[in-house]
């Protein structure tokens, strides 16, 4: 062995679900062991179990840290990020709180289209340099895998710049990165007046040459009265699908937009959002396999008191992640921590629910449920080493950063 992490006093392994997502009614079965072990040979996992059965494979050059009683678990996996954009929006947060709508901001040209501008201007160093600072939060704060959209770009030019910052980060620092191509986030303000043309931009230029370059993974659409009709999402998705390129949505927002159905019709990996999600579509989508990621620090942050009904989707069966939504403008943070509060607090998780649906659940909503997300053998040793004396303890003491260290693939990093 390489290295065996000893004497740590709860370990959530989150080990035993085999290779699905695990569904509402299981998703407290994290897999809590006490005072265990666990070892690592060329960064995979090799053993988890007790200390004593774990150090008879220790030899006289395998590195054994003490883990002096602390909680250790899987790295947090953040499905559902916006990090490549330029600039910030803070000034829109007082319009929000005088209560203006986010779609007459949109309309005026703020919101996506306030950070388009930005991203376009700002050149590729600037964005790649303030990509990595996030993704240097994101690692301080215990994520070890994210996914980040496109969509700041709205033209084949950009989107392609941002997906290949998201290709170039990948080898450069120590987080695992996945590309979503989401050309279809607005329309931008030379199509306002030709929504139709936008589309099939989407379709007949941008989707050919992201699957071209082949730096992307899966195909976004925000779902949303004013901005993509189910009818057209439905198209993008299809086509993004012929070329290799997995199916996600944001769903039923703002309003129910007809977005939840359009992720059961194509069996999409994960509809995300669903605030406003009626039974029925939660129904088809439990029978469809899609992931429900919610985004509570976007509801929050929103102010509107509304938050997805992840209880309800649990209880059709439909299995649950969580996510920052890292953004400029509905969820400026980067913090998976204050995300497991936010969710026990108004989603109803439990913290065991909640630590499922930020590791294994997030990963399996991005394609990585067969190589991160739990602490079994033969994944990558992905762990997070909090300061805290229980799962109960990361929501009960909020805005805080509990972690002590961080090892991706082995090393340690933080």
């Amino acid at each position: 062995m390489d290295l065996i992490l000893t004497n740590i006093g709860s370990l959530v392994t989150n080990a035993g679900h085999g290779k699905k997502p695990v569904p509402g009614p299981h998703m407290g079965e994290i897999g809590l062991i006490h005072q265990g072990a666990v070892s690592v040979k060329e960064g995979k996992i090799m053993e988890v179990g007790s200390e004593k059965a774990v150090m008879q494979c220790a030899t006289s050059t395998t590195k054994v840290v003490d883990m002096q009683g602390k909680l250790v678990l899987p790295g947090f996996v953040d499905p559902h990020t916006h990090l490549v954009y330029a600039g910030h929006r803070a000034h829109e947060w007082s319009l929000k709180q005088q209560g203006i709508p986010y779609l007459e901001i949109l309309k005026q040209g703020g919101g996506i289209l306030n950070t388009v501008e930005q991203t376009r201007a700002a050149g590729k160093a600037a964005l790649k340099e303030q990509t990595a600072k996030r993704l240097r939060s994101m690692l301080q704060t215990g994520i070890t895998t994210v996914e980040i959209k496109s969509g700041y770009g709205l033209n084949t030019e950009t989107e392609l710049l941002q997906l290949e910052i998201v290709d170039e980060l990948r080898r450069e620092q120590p987080l695992d990165l996945v590309a979503t191509f989401m050309g279809a986030h607005a329309t931008p303000k030379e199509f306002r007046d030709l929504p139709a043309e936008y589309v099939r931009l989407i379709i007949e230029e941008m989707i050919p040459a992201i699957a071209k370059q082949g730096i992307a993974e899966f195909c976004d659409v925000f779902c949303e009265s004013g901005v993509f009709s189910p009818e057209d999402s439905l198209r993008i998705l299809r086509k993004g699908k012929e070329v290799g390129l997995l199916p996600k949505i944001h769903a039923d927002e703002l309003a129910e937009s007809g977005g939840s159905s359009v992720a059961a019709e194509i069996r999409a990996i994960s509809a995300d959002h669903l605030l406003e999600t009626k039974d029925d579509s939660m129904q088809r989508m439990a029978q469809a396999g899609v992931i429900g990621v919610c985004l509570p620090a976007t509801s929050f942050n929103l102010g509107k008191g509304t938050y997805a009904r992840a209880r309800q989707m649990m209880r059709y069966g439909m299995a649950i992640a969580l996510s920052t939504d890292a953004n400029p403008g509905s969820s400026p943070t980067e913090n998976m921590q204050f995300v497991l509060t936010l969710a026990c607090l108004y989603l109803k998780l439990t913290p065991a629910e909640a630590l499922m649906a930020a590791t294994l659940n997030a990963a399996h909503a991005i394609g990585r449920g067969q190589e991160v997300g739990s602490i079994e053998a033969g994944k990558w040793a992905d762990f997070v080493v909090m300061d805290a004396p229980s799962i109960e303890y990361l929501p009960y003491h909020f805005a805080m950063n509990h972690v002590d260290q961080v090892y991706k693939k082995g090393i340690r990093v933080v």
